[in-house]
């Protein structure tokens, strides 16, 4: 053991610097767009994994706006999904069944996940109209 490992040492994080994030998410949604567009592929944003400054998540949500559809599903908390003012650029928040919030994804996609029914889901569908029917 060196001397070096008995100097302790504390970090501290410096209040004047600022993860100003929103621009750089507003990049990547324009670049996911474009792969949108030309590919067909999709693209999910993890803004619960990036630091953003106090207010820098009210001036990207303020940017994209606010589109037409705003659906929530609720299994295991509630789910909202709302299409901001650019199609194709959805804010997906989730939150635990006391309502706190778990997570918040941009999805840069025609439909977001969520509200995809599954085809096992499609299949017991069209069997349980069918025997309501018979």
């Amino acid at each position: 053991m060196s001397g070096l490992d008995a100097i302790k040492v504390r970090v501290e994080a410096d209040a004047s610097v600022s993860a100003q994030n929103a621009l750089p998410v507003l990049n990547e949604i324009r670049f996911a767009l474009d792969k949108l567009a030309s590919d067909g592929e999709n693209t999910v944003i993890d803004l619960s994994a990036i630091p953003f400054s106090p207010g820098d998540r009210e001036r990207l949500f303020n940017a994209l706006g606010v589109g037409e559809v705003d659906a929530s599903v609720n299994a295991l908390g509630e789910t909202r999904i709302r299409e901001t003012g650019y199609p194709g650029v959805w804010l997906v928040e989730h939150h635990a069944p006391q309502g706190e919030p778990l997570a918040t994804h941009i999805e840069v996609t025609r439909t977001p996940s969520l509200l995809i029914t599954p085809e096992q889901d499609v299949r017991a569908s069209a069997a349980a109209l069918a025997e309501k029917l018979a």
